[in-house]
């Protein structure tokens, strides 16, 4: 497999990513300072992070005086060597959104914060990545301009639109596909995986507290093309078997 080119790598943490830590400025008196929290997170089909909070968090409240933000996404997870991994930091303004897509990517993601969902002190909010730094191990260390890391056109693309459908037709009909791609093709342990996502480069699976990413061997625009993609995933899976 050829090396993946820093816009490639970029692309995939913020496509896996489901936590961050993240940066904001706050005042304190006449001065401000960082603060940095942990925050969950989902991604839009453009690659813009979501983030689900509360405006009772400190964050938040410093959002509200400076909405510039900085999201570290870090992809070193169960190395031996962290520093050795790939993590990539993320620049940009955050605004809330009531879109209804974003709750929708949110909570297919992050499941468990649907409890929580209605209360009236949280809210979405959608972050415009303006630039990233990418180090990707030792030796590999970019500054990524807004084009290397955002898919604006992915918005237009009618899957975005059919993905709700396309999900709940996996998870009720073809189960059983979705088994093949996390035990044969992601080699992972357990039963009971489902389809959370479905996007232009890819599908995301859950099982309890375990998130997993299965790329399509191409890019696809619409319910046809994931269809295909769906099917020959299947197939390789099979003859994996």
């Amino acid at each position: 497999m050829s090396e993946q080119r820093p816009d490639q790598m970029a692309r995939r943490l913020l496509r896996r990513a489901d936590r961050a830590s993240l940066g904001v400025s706050f005042a304190e008196g006449n001065e401000r300072r960082p603060y940095v929290s942990l925050v969950l997170v989902a991604v839009d089909h453009d690659l813009a992070p979501i983030l689900f909070i509360s405006t009772m968090a400190e964050h938040t409240k410093a959002i509200a005086g400076d909405n510039r933000v900085s999201l570290l996404i870090d992809g070193t997870a169960g190395l031996d060597q962290p520093l050795t991994g790939a993590r990539l930091s993320v620049l940009g303004r955050i605004e809330k959104s009531d879109e209804p897509r974003l709750r929708a990517r949110d909570r297919a993601r992050h499941p468990d914060a649907e409890r929580y969902a209605d209360f009236k002190d949280f809210a979405f909010y959608r972050v415009a990545i303006e630039r990233g730094h990418l180090v990707g191990g030792f030796g590999m260390i970019h500054w990524l301009d807004k084009a290397a890391l955002t898919e604006p056109e992915a918005l237009g693309e009618t899957l975005a639109q059919s993905e709700a459908g396309i999900v709940e037709h996996m998870n009720d009909d073809h189960s059983d596909a979705v088994e093949l791609y996390a035990s044969l093709l992601l080699k992972l342990p357990g039963q009971g995986w489902r389809m959370t996502g479905v996007d232009r480069t890819g599908i995301d699976l859950l099982l309890g507290g375990s998130r997993a990413r299965l790329d399509f061997d191409e890019p696809v625009a619409d319910a046809q093309g994931a269809r295909m993609a769906l099917i020959s995933l299947v197939k390789r899976a099979r003859e994996t078997s």
